[in-house]
């Protein structure tokens, strides 16, 4: 028995010895091979392979390709109208900082400015170009915070006037806190001065910042001629993001401020 037993171990050993050195790499990786790993990460540095992993694993990314949407910013726009109820069927909205279009699908959408009645209108703005999007006009490559784009955009709008203004506009992120939000907050002053020329009584204006010192300037400015104005933070936004979302309903168009 004891001889069968080490006649057994010799030839088992022997057939170990023949096995190719890639057989033996991918029974050493079957276990991790069974999990879903990313691809393609080779050459990417630390930051970018970091952005594909939490992408793959990002539950609103998986629903946006479940739903059609362009990316997962669909659902912060869709939870503050839960909310608040502003994106209804036959008003005018103008959408800044469109690109890829996410915002201005939910908005197409919810106001039927494909099809349905009342018909609504979506017209949507970046300095990128933005695809098609059926049910609205879309002016890409064009620079929102030149006048002559935001007088471009009035001739497409009845009467020149809009319900909503829309603004989910960002710099190119520096990595410098500071400087990144008095640019993005540069931005959106931009977006409420064109938002005081445009919207009807009773408009709303949306728009995204990063957490900083002005804010809370920014918001008081806002509510000079809003009846109501909040900061929130949708949960479809990052936790670890210092987005958030001031949302100003109730244009009292008091005065024409420069």
């Amino acid at each position: 028995m004891i001889r069968f037993a080490s006649l057994l171990l010799r030839r088992l050993e022997k057939s170990r010895d023949v096995i190719s050195s890639s057989q033996r790499q991918w029974l050493h990786k079957s276990g991790p091979c069974l999990k879903k790993a990313p691809k393609k990460l080779r050459g990417k540095n630390p930051s970018s392979q970091r952005w594909i992993v939490r992408q793959l694993n990002d539950p609103y990314v998986q629903k946006a390709a479940v739903d059609n949407y362009r990316c997962r910013s669909a659902y912060k726009l869709i939870e503050m109208d839960d909310k608040f109820r502003f994106l209804k069927p036959g008003l005018v909205v103008v959408d800044c900082g469109a690109c890829p279009g996410s915002w201005t699908q939910v908005a197409v959408n919810r106001v039927n400015a494909a099809e349905g009645f009342p018909r609504g209108m979506v017209i949507g703005v970046d300095l990128q170009y933005i695809s098609p999007i059926n049910g609205a006009k879309l002016l890409s490559n064009c620079d929102f915070t030149l006048e002559e784009t935001q007088e471009h955009i009035q001739k497409h709008l009845p009467n020149g006037k809009a319900d909503i203004v829309l603004s989910d506009m960002a710099p190119n992120a520096t990595g410098l806190s500071s400087l990144d939000h008095d640019q993005i907050v540069a931005l959106q002053t931009s977006a409420f001065k064109f938002s005081k020329i445009v919207l009807r009584e009773g408009g709303v204006f949306v728009c995204k910042l990063w957490d900083g010192s002005h804010c809370k300037m920014f918001q008081s400015i806002v509510g000079d001629v809003f009846k109501f104005v909040k900061v929130i933070k949708p949960q479809s936004s990052r936790s670890n993001s210092a987005e958030l979302f001031v949302f100003a309903r109730g244009y009292k168009k008091i005065r024409q401020d420069s």
